[in-house]
């Protein structure tokens, strides 16, 4: 039986880790070394961090974040946002990144799948595909945070990403990303049974049955969850700092409620996991 990775994922603007619906209506939730702190000292498998505006500007700017967590977190760091080329990657690999996401320049030149698998370890290349159902039901991936239309069909992108050398795929289903409604159970089934590398599924989790879900229907090899974990820690602790400059704080400033989202600790997450036989690390 596979071990099942819960992993956290952090979306960064600039300084601040954000968190949005459908990828957009960003809102600063905090620092986000304090919630990466929090989530490694309560048992988060693997971080992921996710530079959501670096389409915007052709460049990955967490080298400086990801340096300091790499120092003081000691789990699997995965980095993605504006990777473009084999420099880009070597660049946040040598700030302390374990693993790299990559999406837009995946598409635009698949290539560098396999000479980047090549180069630095299969499985240091994680692929990431953003998803929307279109109305004849099947699937197309999107890139620059789920903002652009690339016609390409993300069942046979995820096959053929594989087959370059990815070494794992990270499903985002755009259509459930924040809203608390559940993964796409059908999108993570099919990509799980259609690849032999790791799949991680990504979007939607708001209640503890969407997890395992994901795990068991959906065949995911580890879950990324934001909403659910980024809120109760935002719940539970004091967010130190003014964010009156850096975007939209109405949350920070409101009672943090979200009402399609049930928060849960990482120890909730896996004492309910492990309730339901899932084999988790």
């Amino acid at each position: 039986m596979k071990n099942i990775r819960i992993i956290p994922k952090l979306d960064i603007k600039g300084p601040n880790l954000v968190k949005g619906i459908h990828l957009e209506g960003l809102r600063v939730l905090g620092k986000p070394e304090h919630f990466a702190r929090h989530y490694y000292e309560n048992g988060a498998d693997e971080l992921i961090y996710i530079d959501v505006v670096a389409s915007l500007y052709g460049r990955n700017s967490l080298v400086d974040i990801i340096r300091k967590t790499a120092s003081e977190i000691f789990i699997p760091l995965t980095v993605g946002g504006g990777l473009r080329t084999l420099d880009d990657i070597k660049t946040v690999l040598r700030a302390g990144a374990d693993k790299v996401a990559i999406n837009t320049a995946a598409i635009k030149n698949p290539e560098l799948i396999h000479t980047a698998s090549k180069k630095f370890g299969s499985s240091t290349i994680v692929v990431s595909i953003e998803a929307i159902r279109h109305p004849d039901g099947k699937y197309y991936a999107y890139t620059d945070n789920g903002r652009e239309y690339t016609g390409v069909e993300a069942y046979g992108w995820a096959v053929k990403a594989a087959e370059l050398g990815a070494g794992e795929i990270m499903i985002t289903s755009v259509d459930r990303e924040g809203t608390g409604l559940g993964y796409d159970i059908e999108l993570t089934m099919t990509i799980s049974e259609s690849v032999s590398v790791p799949v991680i599924a990504c979007g939607g989790a708001g209640k503890l049955e969407h997890i395992s879900q994901a795990i068991e229907q959906g065949k995911a090899d580890a879950v990324c969850i934001a909403s659910m974990l980024h809120y109760d820690f935002v719940e539970s602790n004091s967010v130190k700092g003014d964010f009156s400059s850096e975007g939209n704080v109405e949350y920070l400033k409101s009672n943090c409620t979200f009402s399609k989202t049930t928060s849960s600790s990482l120890p909730d997450i896996k004492s309910f996991l492990k309730g339901e036989k899932c084999q988790i690390r």
